[in-house]
């Protein structure tokens, strides 16, 4: 291999689109670990495979690289569905260029996919809404703080003075319903201290909230592990993530126990796994950590799931809906990512968390 050549190699390996070379016969000669990611597969061991086993498409698709090859016709498609090898779906936009090389012609496939486009549109809008009710919550609890100090002060200057010591059960639930509302206040606006990082097995978080899970639902829960070994350990706050990953999971057990009996146990899987080329905001992270908890429930109401981060939203009746909240500030502050998808029957949510570093010092 020439110096040009591992040039080249090295440009291909680091570009973060998804590109792959196939030969005359349509069978893989190169792809980059963009598109590896992209299918799922290797790119070493599919070496030599014919495209169809790599993902399908359509029998017109087919034909129409067979044409490309034959008369050296570039082209681009719009909004493919391709079906990969595990069965996933992928929506994606991708173009067709033949390059001669040796007397032969190559077809050079550059593979966008539109839906991780369009998640990385929602997030990035997602997180500026939650900024905003951020700004918005912290200004708010500032304006109902103040004039709670001075209401709990003078209801205990009111019952120095009253002649009566029944009448001061009065001023307790003044003082009582004062300190529930500063508390309230307080767990709207999170915690202000910075994670106390440090290198964590992810599997130890999980396996102290799958312990506090079976304590606490006595059998009436199947709990499911599904764990990647080989995922190092990360720089997080234990503590913290703990709290983040126990808010979704007891969640996810109050929805199961709301459903009608006959239906079985419920189930919660914990699943871990790695990605690699994963963007978070506006960073593209070389590997990132994912954490699964899935639950068998009724699912999130759809009028729901565009705001479930936000403080004080829950679809429950004597939900306080700060869980989600405290769960996604936990996740931010770690330079993470939540989502959720949710049906009924089924309910995801997945956390990424980088794993070339942590959060940020300040």
């Amino acid at each position: 291999m020439t110096i040009n050549d591992a040039l080249h190699r090295l440009l291909l390996d680091n570009l973060t689109t998804a590109t792959l070379l196939l030969n005359a016969e349509l069978r893989l000669e190169y792809m980059n670990p963009a598109a590896e990611m992209l299918l799922a597969v290797s790119g070493q061991r599919s070496h030599g495979q014919f495209i169809s086993e790599l993902f399908t498409e359509s029998a017109e698709a087919l034909s129409a690289l067979r044409q490309a090859v034959e008369q050296a016709h570039p082209f681009n498609k719009r909004e493919a569905v391709l079906t990969a090898v595990t069965g996933q779906t992928l929506t994606v936009d991708y173009a067709v260029t033949p390059i001669l090389s040796r007397g032969a012609t190559l077809l050079l496939l550059e593979v966008h996919p539109r839906d991780r486009m369009l998640k990385i549109t929602k997030e990035e809008a997602q997180l500026s809404k939650q900024e905003t009710t951020k700004l918005l919550v912290r200004g708010l609890a500032h304006e109902i703080k103040n004039p709670l100090g001075g209401i709990r002060g003078a209801a205990q200057l009111l019952a120095r003075e009253l002649p009566e010591e029944e009448l001061k059960d009065y001023t307790n639930v003044i003082i009582e319903e004062a300190d529930r509302l500063r508390n309230l206040v307080d767990r709207m606006l999170g915690s202000n201290k910075l994670p106390s990082l440090a290198p964590t097995n992810v599997h130890e978080v999980l396996e102290r909230v799958a312990s506090l899970v079976e304590a606490e639902s006595q059998g009436g829960i199947i709990l499911v592990r599904d764990y990647d070994p080989s995922i190092p350990d990360l720089l997080i706050d234990r503590e913290q993530m703990i709290q983040a990953v126990l808010n979704i999971v007891r969640n996810a057990m109050q929805a199961i126990a709301g459903q009608k009996h006959g239906l079985g146990l419920g189930r919660i899987t914990l699943r871990t796994r790695t990605l690699r080329q994963f963007t978070i905001g506006h960073t593209r992270h070389r590997l990132v950590a994912r954490i699964e908890i899935i639950d068998n429930g009724p699912g999130i109401p759809q009028e729901l799931q565009e705001t479930i981060f936000y403080p004080m939203v829950s679809g429950r009746a004597d939900g306080t809906g700060l869980g989600l909240a405290i769960t996604q500030n936990i996740i931010s502050q770690h330079q993470g990512l939540i989502e959720c998808e949710s049906h009924p029957g089924h309910t995801l949510f997945s956390i990424f968390l980088p794993l070339e570093q942590g959060a940020p010092a300040a």
